[in-house]
């Protein structure tokens, strides 16, 4: 074990704690631990909400891309640019407005209220959905803090996990919302420095282009994001994006960010703060793996660990432990929002709506703390098993969150014809087609198609067709429910 570099990684976890510290004394209730009260600036709104998206993917799933499959890989990278754009633009201010109007502090109780679900049933659906996909999203974020300590620590896999869990239920447990937010912010700005120098200094130690060119040619990588002009290749490419993209929409730990804004007219500004960072970041992941390919020309065991080996190789223990902090921020910066999430979902959705509706603000208070290790616990027997890739559990889950609930985000928010009806089966068909779509895949087509792209249209069309439907038993619901008030 190298010491050195256990001690970067201390020194970082001491700073997150004492962020947790600080925002303990601005947490009084479960709303304050939940939401922050509404009170985040746009500077804070905004690195919190793209933080909280780039979870180890952005230093270990997006440069494998580039550095297995060449350029080609770099595809998601676009459909996530122009996804976040649309949320920005389109979902950011009405979802906070409404949100606003409704007084919900989670996606879950603003479905409630604004289809008038008097039964709890849409809320139950969308707190178990939630609940499924961000444990398997947690997972994700805990198997590459497995390989993470396994590589600089020869640490053993389950211990690691133990350690990083322990770390961001600590925080998130102290801190809430706005030491999710302030440490966001920290990880932010520090992962996207991170992210941008050490493939810079890389390119400069192997011969910059030449290199990669002589390395994508041994491997036979193409460096064109297009391999060719056939439409299969333009096929994939696209579905890629969509794959992708979309997701943006029905992200619980992002979208929630939007809610937490102080003032609804910073939106703007917050779009063009977050997009600028999401650019560069993005940037700077796919150089990670380009400049992977000249550096590392006999190639990795593990291509998921290319800016690791990287760091390893180009820096001493002490500042390369501080460097590979950022995987850790770009990790924790994920997690601590999902746990989050997770939490508000068990507190708001059943605990208070099924169990205790007039429970008081302390004991609400108590709940969610403890609903935060309950989510930590959860993720952790998950990754146990080491099963999945970062790169696969990932995606698995952004589909399953994106097509449970970005079609109904949307419809709830620019559609006045959906009913609650409607609003059920959208979440139900959505999840459970990107739960289930890689068993059905093979029989429907033989091209791979993300999950996320029939699951979210078809989600969407279900919304439409179920509310059409059944307009006139809503009608008579609302009226017999009136009646008998």
């Amino acid at each position: 074990m190298n010491y050195q570099v256990l001690i970067a990684f201390a020194c970082y976890f001491s700073i997150l704690l004492t962020i947790g510290l600080v925002s303990h004394r601005k947490t009084k209730s479960e709303t304050d631990f939940i939401l922050g009260d509404r009170s985040l600036n746009f500077w804070l709104t905004a690195l919190s909400a793209h933080a909280a998206d780039m979870s180890a993917w952005l230093f270990m799933a997006m440069p494998a891309a580039v550095f297995l499959g060449g350029m080609p890989g770099s595809s998601m990278a676009l459909g996530l640019l122009v996804g976040m754009f649309l949320c920005w633009q389109f979902v950011a201010p009405r979802l906070r407005s409404e949100t606003e109007k409704y007084e919900s502090y989670t996606l879950s109780t603003f479905f409630e209220k604004r289809f008038q679900d008097n039964s709890g049933a849409i809320r139950l659906i969308t707190a178990l959905m939630s609940v499924i996909f961000l444990s398997c999203y947690l997972s994700a974020g805990l198997i590459a803090m497995g390989y993470l300590f396994e590589s600089l620590f020869s640490i053993n896999y389950y211990i690691g996990i133990s350690l990083a869990m322990a770390a961001v239920i600590a925080y998130t447990f102290v801190g809430g919302f706005v030491a999710v937010a302030w440490t966001d912010l920290f990880q932010g700005i520090f992962l996207l420095i991170m992210v941008l120098m050490v493939p810079f200094i890389a390119f400069l130690s192997f011969g910059g282009v030449e290199g990669i060119v002589a390395g994508a040619n041994s491997h036979q990588l193409s460096l064109n994001i297009l391999e060719d002009s056939s439409f299969a290749s333009i096929a994939v490419i696209l579905m890629t994006a969509l794959g992708w993209g979309l997701g943006y929409f029905g992200q619980p730990h992002i979208i929630t960010k939007f809610m937490g804004i102080r003032d609804v007219n910073d939106m703007k500004k917050a779009k063009y703060v977050g997009m600028s960072w999401q650019i560069l970041a993005l940037g700077g992941a796919i150089f990670v793996g380009l400049a992977g390919i000249g550096y590392f020309p006999e190639g990795l065991n593990n291509g998921e660990l290319v800016f690791v080996d990287m760091v390893k190789s180009l820096f001493s223990p002490l500042i390369g432990g501080f460097i590979l902090c950022a995987v850790l921020a770009a990790n924790i910066s994920t997690m601590d929002s999902q746990i989050l999430v997770s939490a508000s979902v068990i507190t708001e959705d059943l605990y208070k709506r099924f169990y205790r509706r007039n429970a008081p603000s302390a004991e609400l208070l108590k709940v969610t703390r403890i609903s935060v290790v309950f989510a930590g616990i959860a993720a952790y027997f998950l990754a146990i098993s080491k099963s999945a890739s970062v790169t696969s559990a990932v995606f698995y889950a952004w589909g399953g969150l994106g097509s449970s609930f970005g079609p109904l985000v949307l419809t709830s928010l620019y559609a006045k014809s959906v009913n609650r009806y409607g609003a059920m089966a959208g979440i139900l068909v959505g999840g459970v087609l990107a739960g289930t779509w890689n068993l059905i895949n093979p029989y429907v087509t033989e091209i791979a198609v993300p999950p996320m792209v029939p699951a979210f249209s078809l989600s969407l069309l279900s919304i439409f067709v179920v509310s059409q439907i059944t307009g006139k038993l809503q009608v008579a619901d609302l009226e017999k429910s009136s009646s008998s008030i």
